[in-house]
């Protein structure tokens, strides 16, 4: 059915259905976009400054943790507070329309990929929607997962680490908006997109590119690699908050390893 279907339409009509599909995003993206526009003053108040405040849920857990256990280095949210400071005459207006578009293509993430099932379905045959749908409400759900491990635990350890950190006492910071911004999205989508590579190796593995095996073997290499690279993520000497960011990822690489098959299938 999906071949027959296909051959009844041409190119162009594959280009129109296409069409059809972008400028359904594309007005549903402006729209949302439009409308977050307006919220945006409370969803900075509430949501992206929040981690800005003493009060945020993530210090407040780790005040309560190191409190009950004496052997930690303490953790307190009294005192903390970081103040931004604006430098450019128009950052605070384009920060404002940037935040709000890329506020809404994420939250229309699930619409854009539906949309571009609905182009791609048309070709595929019943066995392969079944998996094409399973990759796409997964992606989904490690996309989101993976920002709100971004935003509850990994930027608010980053900031705190940064924002206290001098080299100098002499030398006082003074953040500005453009800069808490660029690692405010940039750490957030990172983990969203590291949040994905169990899909990425149950794709691979379904195409016979990687067995659970590889996984065993590195194991240990990969320890150490996820714990440089959450070293990079959250740049602390504090052996506590290197693993809370540790943690997660180590946990989607055994997540990946028992997604792929078990065994490289033997060739007769």
């Amino acid at each position: 059915m999906a071949e027959e279907k296909l051959q009844e339409m041409s190119f162009w009509d594959h280009i129109d259905a296409l069409r059809s599909v972008l400028i359904r995003i594309f007005i549903a993206l402006v729209v949302v976009t439009l409308g977050l526009f307006f919220v945006m003053p409370y969803i900075f108040d509430e949501i992206i400054l929040a981690p800005c405040h003493g009060d945020f849920a993530l210090y407040r857990l780790f005040e309560r943790m190191t409190s009950a256990v004496p052997w930690l280095p303490q953790f307190t949210t009294q005192g903390f507070q970081v103040e931004l400071i604006n430098i450019k005459l128009a950052s605070q207006f384009f920060i404002h329309m940037s935040s709000s578009f890329w506020l809404a293509l994420v939250l229309m993430f699930p619409f854009v990929l539906y949309e571009l099932w609905t182009f791609i379905a048309p070709a595929l045959y019943p066995n392969e929607k079944r998996g094409v749908k399973t990759a796409f409400f997964i992606g989904c759900l490690m996309f989101f997962l993976g920002l709100a491990v971004g935003y509850f635990i990994v930027f608010p350890v980053t900031l705190r680490f940064l924002a206290d950190y001098h080299v100098s006492q002499l030398v006082p910071n003074q953040i500005s908006l453009d800069s808490y911004m660029d690692t405010f999205l940039m750490l957030i989508f990172v983990m969203g997109v590291i949040f994905e590579l169990p899909l990425m190796a149950w794709l691979l593995g379904v195409l016979g590119v990687l067995h659970r095996v590889f996984f065993r073997a590195y194991r240990r290499h990969a320890v150490v690699v996820l714990l440089v690279l959450a070293a990079i993520i959250t740049p602390t000497g504090d052996p506590f908050t290197l693993m809370v960011v540790f943690l997660p990822i180590y946990l989607l690489y055994e997540v990946s390893a028992y997604l792929v098959p078990k065994k490289v299938p033997t060739t007769e």
